[in-house]
C-alpha cells in the first residue's frame, strides 16, 4: 500500500501519538498486532482528506486478544478496587494533558465542532473522576435474616470480559463511559470502535496503555479490535464474552440483543433516538429557542440526543417559528475547526445522500419547508459532506417524524388543548431516549416527569434534549434498547451481584420453618 502523507493539521498530534499513515488497529495493551485483516481508511469530512489507514483485526488476532484479555482478568480482578481507581484516576491526568489535541482529532475525524470536540474529551476526564470515587463505593446491601444466628448481606464481584462497541458520533466519550467503569469494577475491555473513527480508537489505545504500563497493569485490561461489522458480531456471539455494550442504530442493537440473548449473555444497547421538545404556551420562548437551536443542529444533528421535533402550543406556534427562522439564518457552516462556525459536516457522503431523501419524503408526505436545507458546494464544501440544517413544518402522522434521520432536520408539530396531548404526540414513537419540556407552569412541569408523562429514559424540564451530564444514568426506552451507561448505579451492569448468608451458631435452621429431622 502506498505510502499516504499525513493532513498538516493533525500530523503533529499524530506523530507525537507514534501514530503513521498506516498503523495496527490491534492492541492486547501495550503490544500492538500487525493487523492482518481488512485495511480500514480513514477519511476526514471536513475538508476530504486521507488522515490515515488502520489496519484491522484478523480472525487468529481476534483469538490472541481475547485470550490475552481473559488471562489479564484472572489478575486484574484481584486488585483491590481504590488501587484499580489510581490507576483510571492517573489515565485522567492523561487526557488532561492530551485535551486540546485529542479534542481536535475528534473535531477532524468526527466533523463535530472543535468545543465539542473538546467537550467530549473532558467527558472522558469526568467519567475518570466519577470512577475513581466509585472505586471506593461499590457497595451492597446487610439484610436481616429470619433465622436465628444467621447474617444476609449481598457483594459485587467482577463480571470479565466487556466487549464495548461504539459509534461514529461520539468516537471517544462512549467508550470511556464503559471502559472507566468496568475498570474499577474489575473488568477487563474488549473495544471495537466505529469504522469511520478508528484513529481516535488507535490514539486512545496509545494513551491508556502508557498509564497502563507505568502501574504494571496486566495485558489484556485494556484491548482493541478495530475492523467492520464482523468484528461485532464475533464479540456479540462470543461466549466468553459476558457483556457487549453496544451503540449504534436500533438495526444493529436488535442482531446484537439477539444473538447475546441466545446465549444467555448481557447486552448494554444506547440505540435510536428520536426526540422531542415540547414547547407550552406558559415556556420562556428565548430559552426555549436556545435550547432548540443547540438540540437540533449541534454535532450536524447526528447526535443520538438531537432534537428533531419541537412540538409547539398553537398560541405560541407563529412567533416561535420566526424566532427559528431567523436564528437558523444566522447559523455558519464551514470548518469545524474554526470555531467561528456553528455547523460542520455530516460523517460522509452516504449520511448526505440520508439527509436528502429525508427532506423529499417530507415534502412528498405534506410537509413545508421553513428553512431550506440542500447541499453545500463551492469553497470549503470540497469534501461533500457538507449540509444546512433544515426545518419543516409537519404533523406528527407523517411517516418521516416517527424516523430518525441522522441529520440536521428539524420537524415542527403543532398542538392544542392541554399538556396531555403534546405529550402523547411526543410518545407516539418507537424510540424513546431524550425529552424535554419548555414551561413555567409546575403543574404542567410535573406532569410531564409523572408516570403518565413522558416514556423516555431523560426527561428535562426548561432544558433542551441535548447534553447529558455524566452524574446521571443516560440511556433510554422502548427501541433505545433500555440500556443505563455512565453515572448513577450504571455500574452494576459491569458486575455480578452475589447474595451471602452466613450461620454462626451451634444449630442449622431452615428457611420458612422447614423441619427436616432424622
Amino acid at each position: 500500500m502506498p505510502t499516504i502523507a499525513l493532513p498538516s493539521r493533525v500530523a503533529e498530534q499524530l506523530k507525537a501519538w507514534n501514530i503513521s499513515a498506516e498503523s495496527s488497529g490491534v492492541s492486547t495493551g501495550s503490544t500492538w498486532l500487525p493487523g492482518e485483516g481488512e485495511p480500514i481508511t480513514s477519511v476526514s469530512p471536513v475538508d476530504g482528506a486521507v488522515i490515515g489507514t488502520v489496519r484491522g483485526v484478523s480472525k487468529k488476532e481476534y483469538e490472541r486478544v481475547i485470550t490475552t484479555a481473559q488471562k489479564g482478568f484472572d489478575e486484574w480482578r484481584t486488585w483491590p478496587a481504590p488501587k484499580r481507581g489510581e490507576v483510571v484516576r492517573q489515565l485522567a491526568d492523561a487526557l488532561r494533558e492530551h485535551k486540546a489535541a485529542l479534542g481536535k482529532l475528534v473535531s477532524y475525524e468526527m466533523g463535530k465542532s472543535y468545543q465539542e470536540g473538546l467537550g467530549e474529551v473532558q467527558e472522558m476526564i469526568d467519567i475518570c473522576d466519577f470512577a475513581v470515587g466509585l472505586s471506593r463505593q461499590l457497595h451492597g446491601l446487610t439484610m436481616h435474616s429470619e433465622r436465628p444466628d444467621h447474617r444476609m448481606y449481598e457483594q459485587w464481584h467482577p463480571l470479565g470480559i466487556t466487549g464495548i462497541i461504539t459509534a461514529f458520533n461520539f468516537p471517544v466519550a462512549v467508550w470511556s463511559w464503559n471502559s472507566a467503569l468496568a475498570w474499577i469494577c474489575g473488568d477487563v475491555c474488549v473495544w471495537k470502535p466505529s469504522e469511520k473513527t478508528p484513529i481516535c480508537g488507535v490514539v486512545c489505545q496509545r494513551i491508556t496503555a502508557e498509564v497502563f504500563r507505568r502501574n504494571g497493569v496486566p495485558e489484556g485490561v485494556s484491548t482493541l479490535v478495530c475492523g467492520g461489522r464482523e468484528i461485532g458480531e464475533q464479540l456479540a456471539n462470543d461466549p466468553r464474552v459476558p457483556l457487549v455494550s453496544a451503540t449504534g442504530s436500533t438495526r444493529m442493537g436488535k442482531a446484537v440483543g439477539a444473538a447475546l440473548g441466545a446465549r444467555l449473555g448481557r447486552a448494554l444497547l444506547e440505540l435510536g433516538g428520536n426526540n422531542a421538545i415540547i414547547i407550552s404556551d406558559k415556556a420562556d420562548l428565548d430559552i426555549a429557542l436556545r435550547a432548540s437551536l443547540f438540540g437540533a443542529v449541534g454535532t450536524a444533528g447526528q447526535r443520538c440526543t438531537t432534537t428533531r421535533r419541537l412540538i409547539i402550543h398553537e398560541s405560541v406556534y407563529d412567533l416561535m417559528k420566526q424566532k427559528l427562522v431567523k436564528a437558523y439564518g444566522q447559523l455558519r457552516i464551514g470548518d469545524p475547526l474554526d470555531e467561528k462556525n456553528h455547523v460542520g459536516p455530516l460523517i460522509d457522503t452516504d449520511a448526505v445522500v440520508a439527509y436528502q431523501k429525508a427532506l423529499v419524503a417530507a415534502k412528498e408526505q405534506g410537509g413545508s419547508l421553513a428553512v431550506e436545507g440542500g447541499s453545500m458546494t463551492g469553497p470549503g464544501y470540497e469534501s461533500g459532506c457538507y449540509v444546512r440544517p433544515a426545518v419543516v413544518e409537519a404533523r406528527p402522522e407523517m411517516a418521516i417524524t416517527q424516523e430518525e434521520t441522522f441529520a440536521p432536520i428539524l420537524y415542527l408539530l403543532k398542538y392544542t388543548g392541554g399538556v396531555e396531548n403534546a405529550i402523547a404526540i411526543q410518545n407516539g414513537v418507537k424510540q424513546g431516549l431524550s425529552s424535554s419540556i419548555m414551561t413555567n407552569d409546575m403543574r404542567e412541569s410535573e406532569r410531564f416527569l409523572s408516570a403518565v408523562g413522558s416514556d423516555c429514559g431523560i426527561a428535562n424540564v426548561n432544558i433542551g434534549t441535548s447534553g447529558a451530564e455524566i452524574g446521571g444514568a443516560f440511556g433510554g426506552e422502548k427501541e433505545t434498547g433500555g440500556g443505563r451507561e455512565s453515572g448513577s448505579d450504571a455500574w452494576k451492569n459491569y458486575m455480578r451481584r452475589q447474595t451471602n448468608t452466613i450461620n454462626y451458631g451451634s444449630s442449622l435452621p431452615l428457611a420458612q420453618g422447614i423441619k427436616f429431622d432424622l
